[in-house]
């Protein structure tokens, strides 16, 4: 998965404040900061990230056999100057790729949030700030593009983007290509699975040196979350190419997420709603429908078994 920060809930109306449709780090290529800059206030966050493989591909993804084939496939020549690469594998800042996935490419580009965020108003620290000033800073943090921890849609769409190879701009020609130079898939993608495990980072107050796991209320919704936005980005998928695996590999992200929406359409008729209907606004209704609810009891023997995390 990109990689992203999954802090306590701000609430999930964050989420519906601007109509964001998010796809992969495209939001970042231009006007990314770096996770230098999130250093300072994010220092455990950090940590985390420096040891995983979304921080360490920028030194190794574009030395294997298999960056190389598929380069090669789609008339490139160095991974980290292709836009197509650039997308989805890198930070880039000034058009430059400068470090793999990172904070932005999840919470969205920082230069037009960031002072924004970092903002408690004058002389005021952050745990000092008002509660009226933190909800507008918060609300226009979002409308300037950040992406939030909250906004569970938003984030599980990010993730899908790349992961599925569902962003924008990719074209069926190109996907037939990287596919065929064995570019993968991995229809197995699943949210609860990819980040809750080496890219896990929820330090919250008072313990903020605690890298805390979701409760099963969080994880069940969580879960809901990542096949809502997986049935749309692969419905609309399908659309992109004819390619015989890219077909294959989106039919089984729908049919996996039809079996999860079908474990609680019969308490929440939103999710039987979008099953027969995948579009972004139906997701985005059940997202919502199921804040602060505990799906466990219907969803529980379908999460992944925590030592399965990724």
């Amino acid at each position: 998965m990109r990689f992203a920060s999954f802090v306590r809930p701000l609430g999930v109306a964050f989420a519906f404040l601007i109509g964001l449709t998010i796809a992969g780090a495209g939001l970042q290529a231009a006007d990314a900061l770096g996770p230098e800059k999130c250093e300072k206030c994010h220092k455990p966050e950090i940590a985390v990230w420096q040891g995983t493989k979304h921080a360490k591909s920028f030194k190794t993804a574009h030395k294997s056999d298999k960056a190389k084939a598929i380069l090669k496939a789609v008339g490139e020549k160095r991974m980290r100057r292709a836009s197509l690469c650039q997308t989805c594998h890198y930070t880039v800042i000034g058009g430059k790729a400068k470090e793999g996935p990172s904070c932005e490419s999840c919470h969205g580009a920082a230069s037009g949030w960031f002072e924004i965020h970092n903002n408690y108003g004058e002389g005021v620290k952050r745990e000092d700030e008002p509660a009226d000033h933190k909800a507008k800073r918060i609300a226009d943090s979002t409308a300037a593009g950040m992406i939030w921890p909250s906004m569970t849609y938003d984030v599980a769409a990010n993730c899908m983007s790349c992961h599925g190879m569902t962003q924008a701009g990719l074209d069926g020609g190109t996907i037939a290509k990287m596919i065929d130079a064995g570019h993968p898939i991995n229809p197995g993608f699943e949210l609860v699975t990819y980040s809750q495990g080496s890219v896990k980072h929820r330090f919250y107050p008072p313990d903020v040196k605690t890298n805390a796991d979701m409760t099963p209320a969080e994880l069940s919704r969580f879960f809901i979350a990542g096949h809502a936005a997986s049935i749309v980005a692969a419905t609309e998928a399908l659309k992109k190419s004819d390619h015989p695996k890219y077909v294959e590999a989106q039919n089984a992200r729908i049919a996996a997420a039809k079996a999860a929406l079908d474990a609680i359409k019969g308490s929440v008729p939103e999710a039987g709603t979008l099953a027969g209907s995948p579009s972004e606004a139906n997701a985005r209704k059940l997202v919502s429908a199921i804040a602060g609810k505990d799906l466990s009891g219907a969803v529980g023997g379908m999460l992944p078994a925590k030592g399965s995390y990724k």
